[in-house]
């Protein structure tokens, strides 16, 4: 907190005229006009950008992907959500994932049990991704405004869009590959080419992940077999 532990720079009434400038991704905006609005009617400027990752930045530092509780789910049944915010993190040093809307519906889900919801969560704040959550579109437009507010105003961090690196290495290809596979994700990834050296090898090997990799069971193992033995059908 810019050398000093306290929170008393946040807690002073803000001077006049002293907004914040929040870049907003042009997909966001248009699934989340009222967000966007309540940002304006609170004073910020907003800059629309078509942004590579994430969907607000308030700083160098922060860039922020928003998710309803009902897409947080959903990209979890696909394992898109780790490879954003992984992706997110390496141009960002403290990138954020908001859950936005009633946490506790979760339980409702037939599909995906509520533990799997909170091993991802767990998973992704022990590697350094910050999480806020939130009611309501307005507790979110609240968020983000105070958010930027003590970033540009209280910190006087510049806003800066990083560019998201492109996979550049063989080595990035063939851990993304595998990890685009039904319940693999990157760790999971990596085991199996600390394994099987290549991803042919991997796939060719399917059916003794169990014995031979670390922290691939059964039940994973026969998603992804289904994912490679199904014939397409349109």
């Amino acid at each position: 907190m810019s050398g000093t532990e306290t929170l008393l720079p946040y807690l002073k009434e803000p001077a006049k005229n002293q907004n914040p400038t929040i870049i907003v991704d042009t997909r966001e905006a248009n699934t989340a006009p009222k967000i966007v609005k309540g940002l304006k009617e609170l004073g910020a400027e907003i800059q629309l950008e078509t942004l590579q990752k994430g969907d607000y930045i308030i700083s160098d530092q922060c860039a922020i992907e928003r998710k309803t509780v009902h897409d947080f789910v959903y990209t979890l049944t696909r394992r898109f959500l780790f490879e954003q915010l992984f992706k997110l993190k390496e141009v960002y040093s403290k990138p954020f994932i908001l859950i936005e809307g009633y946490l506790p519906i979760v339980y409702r889900f037939s599909k995906i049990q509520p533990a799997s919801v909170w091993g991802a969560m767990f998973a992704l704040a022990k590697q350094g991704i910050n999480m806020i959550h939130t009611n309501s579109h307005r507790e979110t437009t609240d968020f983000l405004y105070t958010a930027a507010k003590q970033e540009q105003i209280a910190e006087k961090r510049p806003l800066i869009v990083h560019p998201i690196k492109r996979t550049e290495t063989l080595q990035d290809q063939q851990i993304f590959f595998l990890a685009s596979l039904p319940n693999i994700g990157r760790e999971k990834a990596i085991s199996l080419l600390n394994s099987y050296q290549t991803p042919t090898n991997a796939l060719l090997n399917v059916d003794n992940w169990k014995k031979e990799a670390y922290g691939l069971g059964p039940i994973i193992t026969e998603k992804v077999k289904q994912v490679l033995n199904t014939p397409y059908t349109k």
